[in-house]
């Protein structure tokens, strides 16, 4: 007989006990015993589905932080963004926009500015693998747990799981009626209600349905100039979430379930702040005739932004889901699970992308210029059985993928001044290096400096619309599974698990430059070859602001025009000005036929101790960079250049991961406490860096992260009523010492360092050695009819670098945010009043930090010219909520 069935009845009934004795009020004993009896089932701690079986987490060998529906109210989560205040080792952060999500695990996750890149950190919600990370992000409505599986999962959720997955199950129908509704008011005038129905059709079926409105004045003050943006506030919330569900039960072995869910959300999002002002200010701020961006000095978490343009955001999430389970009578009884979806995902951002009030470039809300969409279609089946000795399973995954890009640069009056200005005080700063000063003799302008170079009249080389550019890609992928684990002897379990994935991408890629990109055509005339009359305007511009440069032999002329004029050009051709991308077309297609699984040992010593080793192979599949990519000589992995590259392909992401883990449960099963030291290997990392004008892809050969992570979950009994739930992880995560590549060369007395020179043998970013998570709650009762819980939780995390070439002005100093909430309401749950606040402390910290577009021009530290910018943490809130429950 196997005996860890009886072990995980025992541990179930000795845990459920407990939760009921910690919420039963005496007068209602019978009453609370029921209700705690579901609970009981849903606990954090509990029952996960970490292997797509109900299973008691105790028993699986996979490292999972299980978050039950009481503690996700309890602090307040309604997204996945939320909920990393409960998680240490997740950090999940915001950029452009709230569309352009990320979330780590481990210090491993992906830079989420491109959709082209998939995620390392999989978000499944109700069994549905989302494509991208921002897509997974929104109000998830009635939950019912949360779990966070660490370290490659690929065996059963699939690629793009390499560094863990977010597996959301929200609340199914039930046979009971039932409705709650929500109204919440707080700080930043926010305001939001909800409500929820549940009710049965019969004996055979019931349905649920859920919907909520919130809205929030933002909490950034922005400075607009002279527009024509007219928002003044940023970070706004204003969106809604309808959500459906239809269960079915036609038989005893039959279970249908459909679901249906539509959020929309249209605010105003993302501003930034500068963190370091350079040089470059001083030439905006002429330009705006005021403040563009920050003084030195200034304090970031002033929260004050700087933009003329909108960054309006229109979110647009939609999908349809059935889930079938028959209990077939194949195989003893074995079970079939289907799952079909449909999701429609698009969004719609505006961007100023100098943030600040010059006009240089930005890109308007409209589909046609600044669109991302998904349209996904996917089919699950899985048949899972058991027998005394072996629980089994085997399955298929069908996916197929239509992704849609419209990108585009429009070019404000500005820039062309501010390029001219900068671009002739570098030229300036290298020729009075060699003793050639410019010294303008005729008092020219410096703002007319590349009009000259490019032979056009000044205000017309740069305008309008300077980029326009689509793309459209397909992916089909398939996929066939196993999992199966081998009940050995009454204590140990040996797991197996392999799985093979194909993968087919095609990607169509037209680029346009409505403007004619005058200026960069006029470059490149002037500096071609094969022009008789080469340099002549380039010569002109030269001599007529340096003396000493006019005064030159011809030939000496020529050599400096040749070393200097390719760096003018570069500057005159940057991606959305670069002629040479006008009426580009490129198809890219890539097949991937990959292998991963799994091999997990577990031994049972007693009822309280289990051990287990386990091995993953884990895949993230390769793709392509959708942006302007250019190098210098059409090579994606060369250095700077103008020339256009037409394989912007990269490779897959893999990981070797091994795991030493402990589950050990004490106190009569009051007391759980796990903990599990891993040592991952990832080879070709997917690394997406901003280098100050566009995303460059680079696959790292070698990335490590090891450590240790542990958790735990207790009730004591000495304290009825009290929770404690709370985590610690230590990790270091590092890139390899050897990173072929230009980027990746360091500063010699010759050559100026490559882009991202800081990476090799370094810590990666948003990589804490420390992090940790302490949730409390305490539930008591005032009368016989009151009762009252207190829940504090708070996250820690050591310091990290938030960019990923790590720059120093990127580091983020360690920090820790609070949320609470108390309650009191009636003791049966049918009324409850929250007071809530969210960083408490109003913590001071950066989601991200960035290279201010055209304002951080060089890679080493502390250059006087660089601007660096960030999105800044959320600061307090609060407010007050009122539930009620029939």
């Amino acid at each position: 007989m196997n005996a860890s069935k009886p072990i995980s009845s025992l541990l179930a009934i000795a845990i459920g006990s407990a939760v009921a004795s910690m919420s039963a009020a005496p007068a209602q004993a019978q009453e609370a015993e029921a209700a705690d009896e579901e609970r009981a089932t849903t606990l954090a701690g509990l029952v996960v589905t970490a292997q797509k079986r109900e299973e008691i987490l105790q028993n699986v060998p996979i490292s999972v932080t299980a978050l039950d529906q009481q503690l996700i109210q309890d602090t307040g989560v309604r997204d996945i963004k939320d909920m990393q205040i409960l998680v240490p080792g997740l950090t999940v952060t915001s950029t452009q926009n709230e569309a352009i999500t990320t979330a780590r695990i481990r210090g491993i996750g992906t830079v989420g500015d491109n959709v082209g890149l998939e995620s390392s950190v999989g978000i499944v919600v109700d069994g549905v693998y989302r494509p991208r990370n921002g897509v997974g992000f929104g109000d998830l409505g009635e939950l019912e747990r949360i779990e966070v599986l660490k370290g490659p999962q690929g065996t059963v959720f699939g690629k793009n799981t390499s560094a863990g997955v977010i597996n959301v199950i929200t609340k199914r129908p039930h046979y009971q009626q039932s409705a709650e509704a929500e109204i919440t008011a707080g700080n930043y005038n926010a305001l939001g209600v909800s409500g929820s129905y549940n009710d049965a059709l019969g004996d055979n079926a019931a349905f649920s349905i859920f919907a909520a409105k919130r809205k929030r004045d933002g909490w950034m003050d922005v400075r607009r100039g002279n527009g024509p943006r007219t928002e003044d506030k940023d970070y706004d919330q204003n969106f809604h979430t309808l959500r459906g569900k239809l269960l079915l039960e036609p038989s005893d072995d039959l279970e249908i379930l459909f679901s249906a869910d539509f959020t929309s959300r249209e605010e105003n999002c993302c501003t930034a702040v500068q963190t370091t002002v350079g040089a470059t200010s001083a030439i905006l701020n002429a330009l705006a005739g005021g403040q563009a961006v920050a003084a030195p000095g200034d304090d970031p978490f002033d929260r004050v932004a700087y933009s003329n343009r909108a960054t309006t955001q229109d979110i647009k999430d939609k999908g349809v889901s059935a889930e079938v389970n028959w209990n077939t009578p194949w195989f003893g009884g074995a079970t079939l699970t289907s799952i079909t979806a449909h999701r429609d995902w698009q969004a719609i951002n505006g961007l100023d992308f100098d943030f600040s009030t010059a006009d240089l470039l930005y890109r308007n809300a409209d589909k046609d210029e600044s669109f991302s969409g998904f349209k996904t279609f996917s089919q699950e089946l899985r048949l899972t059985g058991s027998t005394d000795r072996i629980d089994w399973m085997v399955g298929m995954f069908y996916s197929d993928e239509d992704l849609r890009r419209n990108e585009t640069y429009r070019i404000g009056p500005h820039y062309e001044p501010y390029v001219s200005t900068l671009v002739y005080q570098l030229v300036g700063q290298s020729l009075a290096a060699a003793g050639i000063p410019l010294d303008n003799p005729m008092g020219l302008s410096p703002a007319a400096f590349l009009a000259q170079v490019g032979g056009t009249p000044f205000g017309t080389g740069f305008a309008g619309f300077g980029a326009h550019d689509r793309y459209e890609q397909n992916a089909k992928s398939m996929a066939l599974f196993t999992n199966n684990t081998w009940h050995a002897t009454d204590a140990l379990d040996i797991t197996v698990g392999l799985r093979y994935t194909r993968e087919d991408k095609e990607l169509d890629s037209q680029y346009s430059n409505p403007n004619g990109s005058l200026a960069c055509t006029g470059a490149l005339t002037d500096q071609n070859p094969a022009n008789p009359n080469r340099y002549t305007n380039l010569r002109a511009a030269l001599s007529s602001r340096s003396s000493a440069f006019a005064g030159l032999p011809g030939p000496v002329q020529d050599a400096i025009m040749a070393s200097a004029g390719p760096q003018i050009a570069g500057y005159m051709c940057l991606p959305w000005a670069n002629v040479l991308h006008n009426g580009r077309a490129t198809f890219q297609e890539s097949q991937e036929k990959e292998w991963s699984g799994t091999l997990k040992a577990a031994y049972r010593w007693n009822d309280s101790v289990m051990t287990y080793a386990s091995f993953a192979r884990g895949y993230k599949g390769g793709g392509f960079n959708l942006d302007r990519v250019q190098s210098a000589d059409g090579d994606s992995a060369s250095g700077a250049g103008i020339a256009p590259v037409n394989d912007t392909s990269f490779g897959g992401e893999f990981v070797d991961s091994y795991e030493l883990g402990a589950k050990t449960t004490w106190a009569d099963g009051t007391l759980l406490l796990n903990a599990t030291a891993f040592y991952q290997e990832y080879e070709d990392f997917q690394l997406n860096s901003f280098l100050g004008t566009s995303f460059v892809v680079r696959s790292i050969p070698k990335v490590t992260s090891k450590g240790l992570d542990a958790e735990l979950l207790w009730q004591p009994r000495a304290v009825q009523g009290l929770m404690l739930q709370g985590g610690l992880m230590y990790a270091i995560t590092k890139f390899g010492n050897d990173i072929p590549g230009v980027d990746f060369e360091e500063r010699t007395p010759l050559s100026t360092s490559g882009a991202l020179y800081k990476l090799p043998g370094a810590t990666m970013p948003f990589a804490p050695k420390w992090s940790g998570s302490l949730s409390a709650t305490y539930e008591w009762d005032f009368s016989s009819n009151l009762m009252g819980r207190f829940n504090i939780g708070a996250k820690y995390m050591g310091d990290y670098n938030t960019g990923s070439d790590l720059d120093v002005e990127k580091h983020q100093d360690s920090y820790t945010v609070v949320n609470a909430r108390f309650g009191f309401g009636a003791s049966d749950n049918s009324w409850m009043v929250e007071l809530w606040g969210t960083n408490l402390t109003d913590t001071d910290y950066v989601q991200v930090g960035f290279d201010a577009p055209l304002q951080g021009l060089f890679p080493d530290p502390g250059n006087p010219f660089n601007t660096f910018n960030a999105f800044p943490g959320a600061p307090r809130m609060y407010g007050v909520t009122l539930r009620v429950r029939y």
